[in-house]
């Protein structure tokens, strides 16, 4: 039995067909999307209509599959002055493309983990973050004592996380702790689309690392074609994390509330000077 493990697409369907292809080179005859189909790049409505059309795909929720829901509820659960606020434009241009095709509530009923039993394998628990917090990624910087608490309660013996945008497979507290890294923007310096393929094997799960290179261009020209890239900062930032492999929009978030800055094109150029 061989299953490929892929998350973080985040709107980009050319490293979507990147991984699908080499998953099926690769023998996986079951695919568990652990999250992130959605948002951030341009083609969130092609990347989820590829998914649902295959019928051998299981789903786990991600923050972004949620986030674009509540955004278009205006729910009380996000802090009521993002929804005017122009940084955000890229969610709301996301969001409504979900809506107009009929597709934004797909993910109300995707389920926050998701188990693999295989006789004589340790169990694998799979969340997009923790089983309690979808924002929060596991790796080999777990802190060892949360990491053996959820393989306790689940019964887990490995666990299998994604979100952080870069792979890992590490024993935290006596767990195997892998992550799936990110299909659609990696955050580690390597552009080439992330993923993970188990394979259950009599001496246990044999696990790889994927990283599979595709051409970039069509994406990056469709944040200027679709009109995404018009939205405002926070979907140059996306373009631009996207062309340098690196994260840059948690810390520039991080960096303005340190700073008690506007997010604001005038501050993300202050921010970018600061990096060096």
């Amino acid at each position: 039995m061989r299953i490929a493990v892929l998350a973080d697409i985040h709107g980009n369907a050319d490293a979507l067909r990147a991984v699908l292809h080499d998953a099926a080179a690769q023998g996986a005859g079951r695919l568990i999307v652990n999250g992130d189909v959605v948002n951030r790049g341009p083609d969130s409505v092609e990347v989820l209509q590829t998914l649902l059309e295959r019928d051998d795909v299981t789903f786990t929720l991600g923050n972004h599959d949620d986030l674009l829901r509540l955004w278009h509820t205006r729910s009380d659960r996000l802090p009521q002055g993002w929804y005017a606020d122009p940084f955000w434009g890229a969610t709301a241009w996301s969001t409504e493309q979900l809506h107009a095709a009929g597709l934004l509530d797909v993910p109300q009923d995707w389920a926050p983990t998701l188990r693999l039993s295989e006789s004589g394998l340790p169990d694998i628990l799979i969340s997009h973050g923790t089983p309690e917090d979808y924002r929060r990624g596991l790796s080999e910087r777990s802190d060892p004592a949360l990491v053996r608490r959820i393989a306790g309660e689940h019964g887990a013996g490995v666990l299998i996380g994604s979100h952080i945008h870069r792979q890992a497979d590490a024993v935290v507290g006596g767990v195997r702790v892998l992550n799936t890294g990110a299909v659609g923007s990696p955050a580690d310096g390597d552009p080439r689309a992330q993923y993970l393929l188990l394979t259950a094997t009599p001496r246990g799960w044999d696990v790889q690392l994927r990283r599979v290179p595709y051409d970039r261009s069509g994406v990056l020209r469709r944040f200027e074609t679709s009109g995404l890239l018009q939205t405002g900062l926070s979907a140059q930032i996306f373009r631009d994390e996207l062309l340098t492999a690196r994260s840059l929009y948690t810390p520039y978030w991080e960096w303005t509330e340190g700073q008690g800055e506007a997010r604001t094109a005038e501050s993300w150029q202050r921010f970018r000077g600061a990096e060096g």
